[in-house]
This record gives C-alpha cells, structure tokens and sequence, in this order.
C-alpha cells in the first residue's frame, strides 16, 4: 500500500490531552483520533493493528476448541435483573427506553446474554463440554475515561464462555484458556504478570488476572524481586508468599481476566441440563475475558524507544516500510517499485512512502510508526548496487546487495518478534 492512500496523520507535536506515553504515540502516529471523552476513531494503521491482535486471539481460542459467535449489544434489561447485576453495575450501564416502552441496555458484558442463549438450546449432557466465544464492542459509562484505549467508554473486548457438566470439566477448560492467554500475550510481545484475583461482579470463586508493566497504570501488583512471583496488592501483607521476602509495588494495566463462575449465572437463569441419569443440575461455567483494544496501548507501554514504536513483527501495520528518497528521481522510484511488488509476491506487507518530502521527515515518520523494518533507497546506494535496511527494534542499519534484497530482507526479519 502507499503511505499517500493509506491516512496516516502524524503529528509532530505531543497532544497535551494525552498523559500516557501509549496515548501519545498512537495519536502523534496517526493510528487512532478521539471522536469525545472514552470514544476513539480507529485509523487505517490502528485498524490493521486491531485486526492482528483479533488474528492472534482466534488462532488460539479456535485451538482450544472454542467456537466463534456473535452476541447482540442491545440487551433486554429484564435478563440483568434475573441475576441483580443490572444493581450491582449500576449507572455504568447505558440504560434507556426503546419506543416500545422496553427497557433496554448497551451490553457491558454478556455473561447474561450468552446463558440465556445456552439455556434455550441446550439441554443434555451429550452437548457438553461447550466453549463459545466472541470478539464484539462493550459500552460502559465511565466516570473518568482516560490514558487513552486503555480506559474508554467504548471499547472492545474478547469474551470467552465454557459450559461444563462437573468442576472437572470446568478445570480442564480453565486451565486451556490459562496456558492459550500465556500464548496470546507472549504473540503480541507482551510479559504479563499473572496473579490471583478478587472476582468482583464477575461472581464464582477462582479468577486470575493478567497484567502488563506500565508506569502510569491504574492496577498495583506485587512483585518479588527475587523469584519474581506476584500477586494483588493488598496493604496487610506486602510479604513474598515463597521467599518472604519484602516485595515491590508495580504499577500496571489489567489486559485480560478469567474467572470460574460455577453456578452463579444458570442458578439465577434456570440454565440446567440432564445428566447420564437423566437428573437435572445446573450447568457449571466459566469466563474468559480479553481487553482487546486495550491491547493496543498495553503493547505499545512495553514496546517503545525515544523514536517512537517499535511494534512486534505479529502486530505490527506493516512488516517493512520502503523509503525511496527521492521520488523524482526514475531510478531510484524503480528501484523501489521493483522492490515493492517483488517483496510483495514473497508475501509480506510492505508500506510504500511515496510522499514527495524530505528525507529526515520519512526517517521521524517511520521510526515514529514503528514498523519493524525500513528499506531506504537512495542515489548514491544504488549506484553501488545496494540498498539499505533499517531494523526497528535495535535501529540497527545494513548496506545489502539490491539483487539480494528480498532474501536478505526475509532472513531479517524473521529474527524479529
């Protein structure tokens, strides 16, 4: 694609609204605009990021045997106040009346909605083990939407389901989602904290939570300085449970949370199923929840230099940016288009900048994009027969044989995470 079709609104200057460096950098990048307070506009590269990380998670979700649906967001209040949570949440729901007169809400969560679907159409064992999940917009009234994607009123989420007839089958597929969070976040070139956590709303009696380091984060973790274990911050006891040693107090942002809900919800709704003889129990459930497009700015807290992003190769927009730096010059432009099309006949996505601008402001702009790699072609390089490439992440450069260049090129990037 090219740079001038592609929207891409840099900006040089640091919006004084955005306080963290995640929020800063997706709107000087040109990868997101706020459209009012907790409700952002994906652009075209912020976009393409989303899609990524959605890749990542149904390629891991699909491998644990769960199935991909699509709930509404328009909710009948009546399912809420079956299990009193429309109380619990209180003015965070978006509440209001249709002109039938129905009350209705703009889903926050769907644990009501997706039991209520079970409920109707399953009704034997023979259906179970069961795990659904979707990738769907979630609209919460926040008081003080901030930093950014990372608090919004807005927002998008990956909510997984597991329906089970015992407490076995529900640690089996808790389990699966444990190990499949591990992978997605470690995809995504995250290091996650893992820690036992307080249910809250949510209800059931196991939950675990997955945090990312990030300095202005809102959530404190505990974390050992010598094993490395952590776990919620609570003021009575800052004690390491395995070395007992004192531990540190780690600002960061909640990315995804798991719970074990047990009966909680197919009690209040009446979603049971028949056993193998033949009695009627309620079935045992489990959610899954990953805050996807928070994601993106979590990636981006641990993914950053003085420059800009630097995007891990699994998420990035682009896998390589071409720089012809001067297109007025035939030679160097077709160079560079032979270089495009070759790179992307071998399969990957390549960002041609074909702005007629100055070399240096190419340089801010891709560095501050954070595609992982750059190809700069200029005059005097390739009178030399080479062209040269920039690597992001250790913004290292290599002079390479333009004959080479897509082998060298791939043998690159396949080194990057």
């Amino acid at each position: 694609m090219f740079w001038s079709k592609v929207f891409i609104p840099t900006l040089k200057e640091t919006p004084k609204e955005a306080e963290t460096l995640s929020h800063q950098l997706l709107l000087r990048a040109g990868f997101v605009r706020m459209l009012m307070a907790g409700a952002y506009t994906y652009l075209p590269m912020g976009l393409r990021v989303l899609e990524k990380i959605q890749g990542i998670i149904r390629q891991e979700m699909n491998a644990c045997g769960a199935s991909e649906l699509l709930l509404p967001a328009l909710h009948p209040l009546e399912l809420w106040q079956k299990t009193g949570r429309d109380k619990d949440l209180g003015e965070v729901m978006f509440k209001f009346k249709d002109r039938r007169n129905r009350d209705l809400s703009l889903g926050p969560t769907h644990e009501e909605i997706i039991t209520d679907l079970v409920k109707n159409n399953l009704s034997s064992y023979r259906q179970l083990p069961l795990v659904l999940y979707q990738i769907q917009t979630k609209f919460r009234d926040e008081m003080r939407p901030r930093f950014g994607l990372i608090r919004c009123c807005e927002f998008i989420m990956k909510d997984a389901y597991s329906f089970d007839q015992d407490e076995a089958g529900l640690d089996k597929n808790y389990q699966l989602m444990y190990e499949a969070y591990k992978r997605i976040f470690t995809r995504c070139g995250l290091k996650v904290l893992i820690t036992e956590a307080d249910s809250g709303v949510m209800g059931g009696k196991v939950s675990h939570e997955f945090m990312v380091e990030a300095p202005l984060g809102e959530d404190v973790v505990l974390v050992c300085p010598q094993c490395k274990t952590a776990k919620a911050f609570k003021e009575e006891d800052l004690s390491c449970p395995k070395c007992k040693v004192q531990m540190e107090k780690v600002n960061t942002i909640e990315v995804g949370h798991i719970f074990k809900l047990g009966t909680k919800y197919s009690q209040a709704m009446q979603a049971n199923f028949s056993d193998n003889s033949g009695q009627v129990k309620p079935l045992i459930m489990g959610c899954y929840g990953i805050g996807v497009s928070r994601l993106i700015s979590a990636i981006i807290e641990q993914n950053n230099d003085a420059n800009g992003i630097v995007w891990p190769r699994q998420v990035a927009p682009f896998d390589i940016t071409i720089l012809p730096l001067d297109v007025t010059n035939p030679l160097v432009m077709q160079a560079a288009n032979c270089l495009y099309q070759d790179l992307r006949t071998g399969g990957w996505e390549v960002l041609f900048d074909d702005r007629d601008e100055r070399p240096g402001v190419k340089f801010k702009d891709a560095d501050l994009t954070g595609v992982p790699a750059s190809i700069v072609i200029g005059k005097k390089s390739l009178e030399a027969n080479n062209v040269e490439l920039r690597i992001r992440k250790d913004n290292s450069t290599h002079l390479i044989p333009k004959e080479n260049a897509v082998k060298e090129i791939a043998g690159f990037l396949s080194g990057q995470g």
